[in-house]
């Protein structure tokens, strides 16, 4: 069985990271925002608004990829 696995650079893995903290930064300021929601703990307001963090959306994505992957249901290109 093979399985596609993308490796990245450091450089390529800040640079995500970066970009993860300023999109997961701007949710963080959204949901403070909402009525009722302002007094509440980041995590709080996500279990609330029946959300997850951005970090573990992703995971979870990847991880149906993977699966998806694994059943043959998508093509993968090897280099």
């Amino acid at each position: 069985m093979h399985i596609c696995i993308s490796t990245i650079s450091e450089e390529q893995d800040s640079k995500v990271r970066h970009d993860i903290e300023l999109i997961e930064k701007v949710q963080r300021r959204f949901t403070k925002r909402l009525r009722g929601l302002r007094n509440l703990s980041y995590c709080d307001r996500l279990i609330k608004l029946g959300l997850c963090t951005l970090e573990l959306r992703r995971l979870h994505l990847d991880l149906l990829y993977c699966s998806k992957i694994v059943f043959g249901l998508v093509k993968c290109k090897f280099r």
